[in-house]
């Protein structure tokens, strides 16, 4: 896409923009790890929503485990709406790859 092209459609492309910081409010996705015995979720401004804990996983002799099962849902999580962002992202921008721009 030729950067001129950009400069006489901001316009545009602050409307899409707005659309989707509006659409990343209802985006989610989870992530889990232990074999879903850990599941977060995640909203599209990665703040997050929820975890999820399989009984079996709460076990106050093993504490540690627990806490590292949640870091690795969290990451988990936060992979799944990378991908969704950059795909709603590119969707709006019409394939523009914003990694050529730093973001």
């Amino acid at each position: 896409m030729n950067p001129f092209d950009l400069l006489k459609n901001t316009k545009a492309i602050k409307e899409q923009s707005d659309k989707l910081q509006a659409e990343l409010e209802e985006l989610t996705a989870e992530g889990s790890s232990g074999g879903r015995m850990v599941t977060v979720t995640l909203n599209g401004k990665f703040e997050l929503m929820g975890i999820k804990l399989d009984p079996i996983c709460v076990d106050n002799r093993d504490v540690q485990m627990l806490e590292d099962l949640i870091v690795a849902a969290h990451k988990n999580a936060m992979e799944n709406i990378q991908e969704k962002i950059k795909s709603k992202s590119s969707d709006i921008l019409g394939g523009l790859d914003l990694s050529k721009f730093g973001l």
